[in-house]
């Protein structure tokens, strides 16, 4: 198996589900700029601008859920990764036709198409028996299907906690609402922990992983350097916006009614099942970035890259109220 990748070894065929996402962008690029030969399955043949530049990268119009298809797209690959995802519902895209099931056909048409290595982007906390919501239950489900996987495809797991970085779904979602709110926002589970980890960490444990065949049939718990709760995170996004932020943390029964009324918009932007995963902390067990020898980049050290203030005297501004707190 070509596992290490260093710059003697040959450039790889790689095909990435959920490639046009927002981890799938920022590892794509990195691949690319290894020189390896990337195919990215997409719903869509229009838009991913971002990596149409990209040469060595090429898009095809595909439905990642049908067998045959993926037989066909990881023909003379030499790896899958598998960064598909859901947070809620939608129509035919359950949790579990998105994560239990497609890992199940990931791993048949990997076997069917003799594809030798598989990485598996899970979630801390995913659980298949003992997790609060559906969507930590199913990704457990699918890495009890990747670990079931015959003994010729190497596969490796990642468990992450909350990933930030440019175009994220966590910062810039809550800055946002801070905006269209003038500040006040009532959030629910306010003291629930997380251990952000920067997208660019994330991509680089992908990138090790496939250099190194130590890390076959392992599973690394992906982690920041620090712990904070989710009002911690609201409250240091709108400080390096420039954005007012009063939080009312909501007791649990309303949080409940919260998600309940949520569940039912379009788009679902808080639903009971997210609710129900902010009940268990996001926190490592072990230090899976250490073990791949990464060493995490703090939340403060990123945010002011992307949501930064623009001028020298909110600049200043918001130092002196970083360090008043």
């Amino acid at each position: 198996m070509k596992h290490l990748l260093d710059s003697r070894s040959p450039k790889l065929t790689i095909c990435v589900l959920g490639g046009t996402g927002f981890v799938g962008t920022e590892l794509i690029t990195r691949l690319a700029m290894d020189g390896h030969w990337v195919r990215v399955p997409t719903r869509a043949s229009a838009g991913n601008d971002l990596l149409r530049v990209l040469d060595t990268v090429r898009l095809i119009r595909a439905d990642v859920h049908d067998s045959s298809t993926l037989t066909r797209l990881f023909a003379g690959a030499d790896a899958v990764i598998n960064l598909v995802g859901i947070l809620n519902e939608h129509g035919r895209s359950t949790f579990r036709s998105v994560h239990t099931n497609l890992a199940e056909k990931v791993v048949a048409a990997a076997r069917t198409s003799r594809v030798s290595r598989l990485l598996h982007m899970s979630s801390l906390a995913a659980d298949a028996t003992g997790a609060p919501s559906q969507y930590l239950r199913s990704k457990g489900e699918a890495e009890a299907r990747v670990r079931a996987s015959p003994p010729t495809l190497g596969w490796t797991i990642f468990r992450p906690s909350v990933i930030f970085g440019p175009g994220d779904s966590l910062t810039n979602r809550f800055a946002n609402l801070l905006r269209l709110s003038g500040g006040f926002l009532p959030l629910a589970r306010p003291q629930a922990r997380f251990a952000p980890v920067s997208v660019a960490d994330v991509a680089q444990a992908f990138r090790l992983a496939l250099r190194d065949p130590t890390t076959v049939g392992h599973t690394y718990e992906l982690c920041g350097p620090e712990v904070l709760t989710l009002e911690q995170i609201v409250r240091t996004t709108a400080a390096v916006a420039g954005l007012r932020c009063r939080i009312v943390g909501l007791p649990d029964f309303i949080a409940w009614l919260q998600a309940v009324a949520m569940n039912l918009l379009p788009g679902k932007p808080f639903s009971i099942d997210n609710y129900k995963s902010l009940t268990v902390d996001s926190v490592c067990r072990e230090d899976g970035c250490a073990r791949l020898g990464i060493r995490p980049k703090p939340l403060l050290a990123v945010l002011p890259t992307y949501l930064g203030l623009q001028n020298i005297p909110d600049q200043l501004d918001y130092y002196r109220r970083i360090n008043d707190r």
